[in-house]
């Protein structure tokens, strides 16, 4: 029930798009810049995904 109010669910593949994004508008380079990328997308996808999704696909892309 209370599902039907909550903001849906984005997958993982548009969580890895919006993060790609983030690192190019930023120019983070590695995991230095971890945090700020975090802030970015964690702001941008308030409620829409998980910390721990989001975390993971950062640290992925910025040790590549």
């Amino acid at each position: 029930m209370i599902e039907a109010f909550l903001p849906e669910q984005l997958s993982e593949e548009e969580v890895e798009a919006k993060v790609e994004e983030v690192i190019a508008k930023t120019g983070a380079s590695g995991m230095q810049d971890m945090g700020k990328v975090m802030g970015m997308v964690t702001k941008e996808l308030a409620g829409r995904a998980d910390g721990r999704t989001i975390s993971t696909i950062v640290k992925q892309k910025l040790s590549n």
